[in-house]
């Protein structure tokens, strides 16, 4: 399998002084990110301070914000913080990502003969599956605006997408379609 890098990240939470539960000679400055394109959660050592929410390049090259790349963490590894902070940089992401995100309410398909990918999002059932998929027969969506103007009964899409991401990065659920 191959390794896949990130080229940019969203810092989640910055430890000027490293984690309390290290020796104090090992302690340094750290920094939990989620990485962009793979959604992958990483701790670097930042060159300098950081602010949560700040978007950093990360990829192979000459890094400005971020010295190097320490590991891949896992959910459980997060502090409090940075798991408060997932959902609402889950949510930037998506703007930012828009068409990326509009392709998957234009593309998605049936997993089985029963259930279909836009059932894996929060608040999709078998109605809303429908209705959406009506819409999108007539024109492909083009901005989350537009999803939510044409199918009013549907939540706000970036929430849904920012909750479907989380539940992936924590594991909880058999089907992956955005994480990897």
């Amino acid at each position: 399998m191959q390794k896949t890098y990130e080229d940019y990240g969203v810092v989640l939470d910055y430890l000027p002084q490293g984690y309390p539960t290290e020796k104090g000679f090992k302690r340094t400055p750290i920094v939990q990110l989620l990485g962009e394109t793979h959604f992958s959660l990483l701790e670097a050592i930042p060159r300098g301070r950081l602010a949560s929410h700040e978007r950093v390049f990360i990829g192979k090259g000459n890094r400005k914000r971020i010295n190097h790349i320490k590991r891949r963490l896992s959910y459980e590894n997060l502090t409090s913080s940075a798991k408060v902070e997932l959902p609402y940089v889950m949510e930037e992401v998506a703007e930012r990502y828009e068409e990326r995100f509009l392709k998957f309410f234009n593309t998605s398909r049936p997993i089985t003969i029963r259930f279909h990918q836009l059932e894996l999002l929060s608040g999709v059932g078998k109605k809303l599956m429908n209705e959406i998929l009506a819409q999108r027969r007539r024109e492909p969506f083009s901005s989350f605006k537009d999803v939510k103007g044409r199918i009013p009964s549907i939540p706000d899409p970036k929430k849904m997408i920012a909750k479907r991401i989380v539940l992936e990065i924590k594991g909880e659920d058999k089907y992956r379609i955005f994480v990897f």
